[in-house]
């Protein structure tokens, strides 16, 4: 019997490329993004460059003579391949890989693989798959030498990787067969949708920047089991959860997939129905890494990302998170939002304060409801506890004297029992 020989996989080093067009954003934070990313994905990040440019060039996204300049930077860095913090297109992407004779990979190939390698549901894999053949359909002859020189990394795993070679044709009859079911599915989410509107059931959805600490402030509100790692896009697939509130009112908790700069468009596309949970959620919790240096700019995101998605107006919650991990007292402000309180979703400090401002939120959109309801219609006090606030319950000879608040669904139920 032979020797097992054991194949090792080679780390991929990464030299990372940006075009600063404008003075007044900050490349060099885009990149540290960037190289989280990587490392996020398996790469190791062996050096940046940097170009000061009016636009990027439509060829070769940097200018010839940088693009020498990468080619030794490469060479003395031992690099593998590259990844551009920008979007390329199939030009940039086959002109670059034809000077530079390396792997070309760009900020949007790169989160298209972590999502790859996160997704756990199948609704996740499904909208990972049309994401990347989306975004591969149209790069498949400037991809196909670049990813011919290797067989691991970044680019390479995921629902679709085994599509790469595949003409055109196959990846469209793919994509419309992907979409089919993807339709079924957010059909599936809208009717669950309409069911919770019908149950008066509130629903609190929890936005916020990848890696803010979401999933943990889930966990431990609701008791879930939902990775919490400190890493970019830990998690992916969203996540449902029941919150009793002090007074015993209950809420619905839903997390969403997080946001980050430059989130690529296919990937708005293709996860539409999960990123809309906040669309149709009647509050909203932002939840902010108070830690993070770029907290301000991270909120910013947020927000611009809710707005192309078309939230509108709602009551926002934002919770500086992480307040453990503050070594001097730092005072963030929302001005987007209605309230803004300190936690540590880690050590529960502050979480009672939010349930506090949740069951006040709840108070404005009920109505006040008294009256004695007859001894037969007892199970309409459950009901009440569970949807409403019971300010006073008295059994009296006539039945039970009720004074409360209620959704204006559950009124509409009781209000004639």
């Amino acid at each position: 019997m032979g020797e097992l020989i054991e194949i090792k996989q080679e780390q991929e080093r990464v030299i990372l490329v940006a075009v600063e067009e404008r003075e007044d954003v900050d490349v060099e934070a885009s990149l540290d993004e960037l190289e989280e990313l990587a490392e996020t994905a398996g790469a190791l990040t062996v050096g940046r460059l940097i170009q000061k440019r009016e636009a990027a060039s439509p060829a070769l996204y940097i200018g010839k003579g940088k693009a020498e300049e990468l080619k030794e930077l490469i060479v003395q860095n031992d690099a593998t391949g590259i990844i551009t913090d920008d979007e390329l297109s199939p030009a940039q992407m086959k002109n670059l890989e034809d000077v530079l004779d390396i792997k070309i990979m760009d900020r949007t190939m790169l989160i298209l693989d972590i999502f790859a390698k996160h997704a756990s549901t199948s609704e996740g894999k499904l909208q990972v798959e049309m994401a990347q053949l989306k975004y591969r359909s149209a790069r498949l002859v400037g991809m196909r030498k670049s990813m011919s020189r290797v067989s691991y990394g970044i680019g390479m795993r995921g629902p679709g990787e085994k599509k790469l070679e595949v003409d055109r044709r196959l990846i469209r009859d793919r994509i419309s067969k992907l979409r089919e079911e993807i339709e079924n599915v957010e059909k599936n989410r809208s009717t669950n949708r309409v069911k919770r509107q019908k149950n008066g059931s509130v629903v609190a959805a929890i936005v916020g920047y990848t890696n803010a600490g979401k999933s943990t402030l889930l966990n431990k509100l609701t008791g879930a089991d939902i990775l919490a790692a400190d890493m970019l896009f830990a998690t992916l697939d969203p996540t449902v959860r029941i919150l009793e509130l002090n007074d015993g009112q209950e809420i619905l908790l839903t997390d969403t997939v997080g946001f980050i700069r430059k989130l690529p468009h296919h990937l708005i596309e293709a996860f539409r129905s999960t990123l809309e949970e906040a669309k149709y959620a009647d509050i909203i919790i932002h939840v902010v890494d108070a830690s993070n240096p770029k907290a301000f700019e991270q909120m910013q995101v947020v927000y611009d990302t809710l707005r192309r998605l078309g939230v509108g107006d709602k009551p926002v919650i934002t919770l500086f998170n992480k307040q453990d991990l503050l070594t001097e007292k730092e005072v963030l402000k929302d001005l987007n939002s209605d309230k803004s309180i300190e936690i540590s979703a880690k050590t529960g400090q502050g979480l009672d304060v939010l349930k506090d401002e949740l069951e006040k939120v709840l108070l404005e959109n009920k109505i006040y409801f008294e009256k004695v309801i007859d001894y037969s219609n007892a199970g309409v006090i459950q009901m009440i506890r569970k949807d409403g606030t019971l300010l006073e319950e008295e059994y009296v000879p006539e039945g039970i004297s009720v004074k409360a608040y209620v959704s204006r669904e559950l009124f509409g139920r009781i209000k004639d029992i």
